[in-house]
């Protein structure tokens, strides 16, 4: 029986790493020796903290993540760089989204052949899927305005830009997230004096930014919610009712939208440079996830199965 070290979540706020058994293989599946995680702020964080809404197959204990790059270790696809957004062959343990291991078994449609020169920063193209789902809706319109500038709306601007849509302007209250941005500008809300905005995409996940949003569109506009709302959503009508709003909800990436990012990538229209700030070898995993919640200047962190020291 394969074995891999795992972090589990125990329980809210109790994270361990640990060996875990895995799931034989069977003649579908491939084995991934799994070089990198990324840690998300959205879903992982609502496991971490015991806030996540429920879903199916949602318990703890449970081996989170969905952003995981590696090599095939057998088969007839061995050797090939492959990126995973999750598993579940962990036994009892849940694996909601079950990428956070030092090795996967999966069935071989779910490991996607990525370029084996993005190392790293492969753990990113669930986002930039994430934020192309959101752009390329058949009634989407193009974001004239982004709320957030963390790693989902820095890849939202820039697939944008890559789409040859016109630079949008984001919001972001953080002083120290307002760097980085490539062809657009990004700016603290209270100094916006802008108020007919035809689109707006909401990447931040805070359930009452509709009471920000509504009032900047203009009439007939739309509020394009892409971030994961942990709280219900609700918003004062007024706002809606005068402009006649229209408020949109997108849902996870398909894999259509995968292979649109892979192909951007491939062309250089888009790139995944400069998003990863944070790093840390699996034994820091304690260490590494604090880090990752505290937001400020880690826009994403990533553990190193290679170092488990």
């Amino acid at each position: 029986m394969p074995s891999a070290h795992a972090i589990i979540l125990e329980q809210p706020e109790r994270l361990t790493v640990r060996p875990v058994d895995l799931s034989e293989p069977g003649a579908e599946d491939v084995v991934v020796d799994v070089e990198w995680t990324g840690v998300s702020t959205g879903t992982e964080r609502l496991l971490f903290t015991g806030r996540m809404p429920h879903f199916p197959g949602m318990g703890y204990p449970l081996v989170p993540g969905y952003e995981a790059v590696g090599r095939i270790s057998s088969g007839p696809r061995s050797g090939e760089t492959v990126f995973v957004p999750g598993a579940s062959c962990f036994g009892e343990l849940r694996g909601l989204f079950g990428a956070a291991a030092s090795r996967l078994v999966v069935p071989s449609a779910r490991a996607v052949t990525i370029d084996s020169s993005l190392e790293e920063k492969g753990t990113l193209l669930a986002l930039a899927a994430t934020a192309h789902h959101a752009l390329s809706a058949p009634d989407a319109i193009p974001p004239a305005l982004i709320a957030g500038h963390g790693v989902l709306g820095r890849l939202l601007a820039r697939l944008t830009l890559a789409l040859g849509f016109p630079a949008p302007t984001v919001w972001e209250p953080d002083a120290l997230r307002r760097t980085g941005a490539e062809g657009y500008s990004v700016i603290d809300p209270r100094e916006d004096d802008r108020w007919d905005y035809p689109s707006i995409y909401d990447m931040s996940g805070q359930a009452g930014i509709l009471d920000e949003l509504l009032p900047r569109l203009a009439r007939g506009g739309c509020v394009v919610l892409a971030g994961f709302y942990a709280d219900p959503v609700s918003f004062a009508f007024p706002p809606a009712f005068l402009r006649e709003a229209r408020i949109r909800v997108a849902a996870e990436w398909a894999p259509t939208d995968l292979q649109a990012v892979q192909a951007m990538l491939v062309d250089g229209r888009l790139s995944l440079d400069g998003l990863i700030s944070h790093r840390r070898a699996v034994g820091e995993a304690q260490t590494a996830y604090a880090e990752a919640f505290a937001g400020g200047d880690c826009l994403k962190m990533i553990l190193n199965w290679g170092a488990r020291a």
